[in-house]
């Protein structure tokens, strides 16, 4: 039987940094089971379902700016209720005119993502949030797509870890605050250099 189904075209925003892009796929609850994601060095093709709708989108980046290491640590990707999100490591630093080789397509269907936008004068910012998303490369990568709340459970399943994961959870931007475990081995290597600290002045 032949599918005759339409496939939208889904509307997609992006920023940049010097190293970097960040895609995204304005799309609302897709079907995780239903999402294909084939991200090449020079194009990123993307297939999924939401609300009875099927959406198919292909696109060829710009040519000039070498395209991107879809092999790279960084290049990460994350379907969430309101869209896709992906991050994507450049293969050679610069910022891009625009995002696509097609200017008809980047015109009609390529929004700029003002929310994560920043100009070349302004790369102090920062790079992009990647928090929870999955490694292209690898999938999970371990643990790379697991949010604060599973870590928590996991480690209250390993036992006693509840009082570990709610320390792990103070960091700022999501990051574990180690703090505490530092404390007590700066403590130790303070006593155990007791006999080095009053050092008379030399003359």
């Amino acid at each position: 039987m032949t599918d005759t189904t339409t496939k939208l075209l889904p509307p997609v925003k992006w920023a940049q940094r010097k190293d970097t892009l960040f895609v995204t796929i304005d799309v609302p609850d897709v079907v995780k089971d239903s999402a294909v994601v084939d991200l090449k060095d020079d194009s990123l093709t993307f297939k999924g379902k939401s609300h009875d709708n099927e959406y198919e989108l292909e696109l060829e980046f710009w040519k000039e700016g070498e395209g991107i290491d879809a092999a790279a640590d960084g290049s990460k990707y994350s379907i969430k209720p309101r869209n896709i999100q992906f991050h994507l490591v450049k293969k050679k630093e610069g910022f891009w005119p625009r995002l696509l080789e097609n200017k008809q397509l980047q015109k009609t269907n390529v929004k700029v993502d003002f929310d994560k936008w920043v100009d070349s004068d302004d790369e102090d910012e920062g790079g992009f949030n990647t928090a929870g998303m999955d490694d292209l490369a690898g999938g999970m990568g371990g643990m790379g797509g697991m949010d604060m709340a599973q870590l928590q459970q996991m480690m209250a399943q390993m036992g006693g870890g509840g009082q570990l994961a709610a320390q792990m959870g103070g960091g700022e931007g999501g990051m574990p605050d180690l703090s505490s475990f530092t404390a007590g081995a700066d403590d130790e290597g303070e006593e155990g250099d007791s006999d080095d600290e009053a050092l008379p002045d030399l003359e």
